[in-house]
């Protein structure tokens, strides 16, 4: 008995040692030795008041946290504007009133993410990535947890399906399945894409973008906060490109960004749309003498069948631009395939200012559009 009576004093001594509380504060719940001053607690109160609060989550908090942090902190930086669109957290009795709304359980890393921020107003630019093309433009917002919950879909196509994002422009949104249910996954994320040629209009194919809301958003944030999607006009815009696709001659480099666009595609006829972004820059080192003017571009567009054309013509999106030393220009320009992948390649040839006889080329590095994932529903 005395032995227990020992065992026992001493586990709880153990238990209430306040170091050991440390540890788990700052891995699961990130509390910092600054909010751990301001609430002026110990370490083990701190652990055992959020534990009764989020610790449903303790498996996702810390993640989905880190992410929200590192994006705040980014955007504070880049898009300024863009924070005071984002909606303080909601309380888990409005989760449970959304469930109960919509008679579905939402899956608990979703459930995390909206205890730390509500999604954002229904406001440009959209937290989830912009996209322009000439007159086509979008930008999707995280919706809210009312605003995702008014639209969810019990629709023949859309069954059981929550909207995560919504473009006020285009109408476009990405899904998250709630149920395995029309060929999809539980939780999987998707736009949808009508079916053209099948005869029930309720058919729809989805390109599908993640695989749980985790994964989706959080290398979403993962590709923001390191630099992966250009800031343009205080936006994020949705280009990836891939650090090999670049090209030097003599002292021009050019690189290559791409965008797959949903919106804008069809599996069923197929057709799919990809808009490309280049960058054209002249090496500040590089003797003034070497300024020159973009005259023609010849490209060479292969499709997945080994089918090429070859389209060459006058300046860029109708413009000749100058190029000098540590100037750079860019531009953006479109292309579709009939297959779900393809490349392009070519070059641009430039005249030099100082001697309007001497003509050069330069490589456009070759650069590959491949469409994501997609499955065709069975509804």
């Amino acid at each position: 008995i005395y032995s227990c009576c020992y065992l026992n004093r001493r586990l709880n001594q153990l238990s209430s040692h306040d170091p050991l509380w440390k540890r788990h504060c700052k891995k699961y719940w990130l509390i910092s030795e600054e909010e751990k001053s301001r609430r002026n607690q110990s370490w083990k109160s701190i652990f055992i008041s959020t534990y009764s609060d989020l610790g449903r989550y303790i498996r996702y908090y810390a993640t989905l946290k880190k992410a929200w942090d590192d994006l705040e902190k980014y955007l504070g930086q880049w898009c300024p504007r863009m924070i005071s669109s984002l909606k303080e957290s909601v309380r888990e009795e409005d989760l449970d009133a959304v469930e109960a709304q919509i008679r579905c359980k939402l899956p608990d890393d979703y459930r995390c993410s909206f205890r730390i921020h509500n999604g954002q107003k229904l406001v440009v630019p959209g937290l989830m990535g912009s996209m322009a093309l000439s007159n086509h433009y979008r930008s999707e917002d995280l919706l809210d947890i009312d605003t995702a919950a008014g639209g969810f879909q019990q629709r023949l196509g859309l069954k059981q399906c929550l909207p995560l994002t919504f473009c006020i422009h285009t109408g476009l949104s990405q899904y998250m399945a709630l149920e395995s249910v029309e060929g999809r996954n539980k939780y999987e994320i998707f736009y949808q894409c009508p079916d053209q040629m099948a005869r029930n209009p309720s058919a729809i194919v989805m390109f599908i973008t993640g695989t749980s809301y985790l994964e989706w958003f959080t290398s979403y944030v993962n590709k923001v906060v390191t630099g992966g999607y250009p800031i343009i006009r205080d936006q994020i815009f949705r280009y990836v490109h891939d650090k090999e696709c670049v090209a030097t001659t003599g002292d021009i480099t050019v690189s290559v960004s791409t965008s797959f666009l949903p919106e804008l595609s069809s599996v069923h006829p197929p057709h799919y749309f990809f808009t490309y972004r280049i960058r054209i820059e002249m090496s500040k080192d590089a003797l003034p003498e070497k300024a020159c003017q973009l005259d023609s571009r010849y490209w060479r567009i292969t499709n997945a069948k080994g089918d090429v054309e070859e389209v060459q013509g006058p300046g860029v999106v109708g413009e000749f631009p100058i190029i000098s030393p540590g100037r750079v220009y860019e531009y953006t320009s479109c292309t579709t395939f009939s297959t779900t992948s393809g490349y392009m390649e070519g070059y641009y040839t430039f005249h030099c200012l100082y001697y309007k006889d001497r003509f050069f080329n330069v490589t456009i590095p070759r650069f590959h559009m491949v469409c994501p994932t997609f499955k065709v529903s069975t509804a």
